[in-house]
């Protein structure tokens, strides 16, 4: 999975990323995209490898990307270089300052931001659906696909982000291709003073991130920047002192999951226990080609195995022994947390 970090200047945008990847990139670096990869922290994960003691255990990553681009504290902007990289990523993560920062005019104010990004999302996606309606129209494109594109201009006419068009009325296999920014799922965080770190969102700003379909969360860019110095063990400490029951990384991760509505399976054994990430509603063929093509396109079945019910158990033969081991099919939906074991011939 990846994620584009964007803001305008002085967002603590950078910071923020330092904290999630255990980077150093530099504040105002310039130019440069810079990539971060963090493992997904998963309990099962941990436990399965207690049981198989393998010689490799592999968490699924999440890539955070730092994109620049901005325009410079006196302006809201994104250059079109970033607006081309914005695109390259599967989620948006718009980072909003709600802290006071001396060497900025004024007092924060995220709303304003939010609607200056939102708008310069708007506008980009606005000029390349109306290139490919003129296009399609001389071409005299497919009626379904030239109906999608109408939709969405008559939406960002309107100000409204693609993403909140429903999905049983946008053709969005047309779509493919396109990667317009406002299709983009959008999770927004408010990098707030490290004593408003445990604060809720403002009810003003909630109320506009859930208008664009988008989902919110407060976090403290310093906070979290400390916490990644910490040792594991003196983490939960220094979080509850601050009011909190987990890291900024952990909610992310969460919330990330959930707008991508994504999920893992596992295999296992001696060799390798490992978490593979898809996308809820994938059927047990599908699955078996992120592991390997041969085992797509050779499926004769999977054996399932629900991670809590493995963990009951104990063994994949007692899981047998108690009749709890699962034969689906190629259309059967795989569940987030299942294990499974792939029969194949190719």
């Amino acid at each position: 999975m990846k994620i584009g970090l964007v803001g305008f200047a002085g967002s603590g945008k950078t910071t923020v990323f330092n904290a999630m990847t255990g980077l150093n990139v530099p504040v105002g670096f310039g130019g440069e995209l810079h990539l971060g990869a963090v493992r997904v922290p998963d309990r099962r994960i941990d436990a399965l490898a207690r049981i198989f003691q393998p010689r490799k255990t592999i968490y699924a990553e999440i890539t955070f990307a730092d994109i620049p681009g901005e325009h410079g504290a006196e302006k809201r902007g994104l250059s079109r270089k970033a607006i081309q990289q914005i695109r390259d990523q599967e989620a948006l993560c718009l980072v909003l300052r709600a802290f006071p920062n001396p060497a900025l005019e004024g007092a924060p104010d995220p709303l304003a931001d939010l609607e200056a990004f939102h708008a310069e999302c708007v506008l980009a996606d606005l000029e390349l659906v109306e290139r490919r309606l003129e296009r399609g129209k001389r071409e005299k494109a497919n009626p379904l696909e030239l109906a999608a594109f109408e939709m969405m201009r008559a939406a960002l006419e309107a100000e409204r982000p693609v993403r909140a068009l429903p999905p049983e009325e946008l053709h969005r296999e047309y779509l493919k291709g396109y990667a317009l920014l406002t299709d983009r799922p959008l999770l927004v965080a408010l990098n707030v003073a490290e004593g408003d770190a445990a604060l809720a969102l403002p009810p003003a700003l909630a109320h506009r991130i859930a208008e664009l379909s988008a989902a919110g969360l407060v976090l403290s860019a310093s906070v979290e920047a400390e916490i990644a110095s910490l040792a594991p063990e003196d983490q939960a400490g220094f979080l509850a002192d601050l009011g909190l029951t987990e890291s900024a990384l952990d909610r992310f991760i969460r919330t990330a999951y959930g707008l991508l509505a994504l999920l893992s399976f596992f295999t296992v054994g001696k060799d390798e226990v490992r978490a593979w990430t898809i996308r809820r509603g994938t059927h047990a063929r599908q699955a078996a080609g992120r592991i390997h093509s041969d085992l797509e396109r050779g499926f004769i079945r999977a054996e399932v195995t629900p991670c809590e019910v493995f963990l009951k158990y104990g063994s994949e033969q007692a899981v047998r022994d108690a009749g709890r081991l699962q034969l689906e099919g190629k259309d059967f939906i795989v569940s987030d947390g299942d294990i499974l074991n792939i029969r194949f011939n190719v």
